[in-house]
């Protein structure tokens, strides 16, 4: 009697076309190192398939890591410009109040700047005018300018008011004493700045640069409340000024002076 091993698998192929029949013998111990050889692929085949779907994984996690990183490092480059530009506007600010901190000599052609954020960059302790109303009768500047456009009689809503070219960052100043009922930007006067003197008068600075007071606030007569610019529908440096008495245009030129 042959052992386990001698054991073989007998197949018979028998073709329909009536040709001869063939016999095959496979020995059982190669079917068992193909099964062996069988299963050892099915179980690697099955390993690989899981490490690609886990690599594949943390691949997608690593690619979202880094775009939070870029957007992150956008971010900060966006905070260090703003921070550069904050500082840039406190150093010119504080420039602006040291040159009027202490040397202002109480005469009509005084400049007075509002306090500025944290602590004061000027000597000593101004000594400002009261912060009452009053009609705007002061020139809107601290320098002549030149008027390259006056308010145009009998065109109403044409021109309502006075554009004197000036240079950038010049000190815009109120015209009068009164409380700061508007403080914006749009796309025709660009950052403005309106007063209400009381009385029926208000008035409008804009094309500023920059606004320095803010909604709601009291003003003096003569106090810098913006610096001069190109801003809105302008083409090049220069204040528009406006002073309305209920709503009407009247000729600045009819109440302040020009510097001569």
């Amino acid at each position: 009697m042959k052992g386990f091993s001698g054991r073989k698998l007998t197949i018979m192929v028998v073709p329909d076309d009536g040709r001869e029949s063939r016999t095959i013998h496979v020995p059982y111990k190669w079917l068992r190192i193909w099964a062996v050889v069988g299963s050892l692929l099915a179980l690697a085949l099955t390993v690989m398939a899981g490490s690609w779907w886990y690599l594949a994984a943390r691949a997608s996690r690593v690619t979202d890591l880094e775009l939070q990183l870029q957007a992150v490092d956008a971010d900060k480059a966006r905070i260090q410009v703003l921070a550069r530009d904050l500082e840039a506007i406190e150093a010119q600010y504080g420039n602006i109040r040291d040159l009027f901190g202490t040397g202002s000599s109480g005469s009509s052609g005084d400049v007075w700047l509002p306090p500025a954020s944290g602590a004061r960059r000027g000597r000593g302790t101004e000594t400002l005018p009261a912060a009452g109303a009053s009609v705007p009768t002061v020139w809107p500047l601290t320098q002549r300018g030149f008027i390259t456009q006056a308010l145009l009689e009998g065109a109403e809503g044409d021109h309502p008011g006075l554009d004197i070219a000036v240079p950038s960052d010049s000190y815009i100043r109120a015209a009068g004493g009164g409380t700061v009922v508007d403080v914006g930007e749009d796309e025709v006067y660009g950052r403005f700045v309106v007063i209400d003197h009381g009385a029926g008068y208000t008035t409008l600075y804009a094309h500023a640069s920059l606004q320095l007071v803010a909604r709601g606030q009291r003003v003096r007569e003569r106090e810098v409340i913006a610096l001069s610019g190109s801003t809105g529908r302008s083409t090049a440096p220069h204040l528009h000024f406006e002073i309305l008495l209920e709503g009407e245009a009247v000729d600045p030129l009819s109440m302040v002076q020009e510097p001569t």
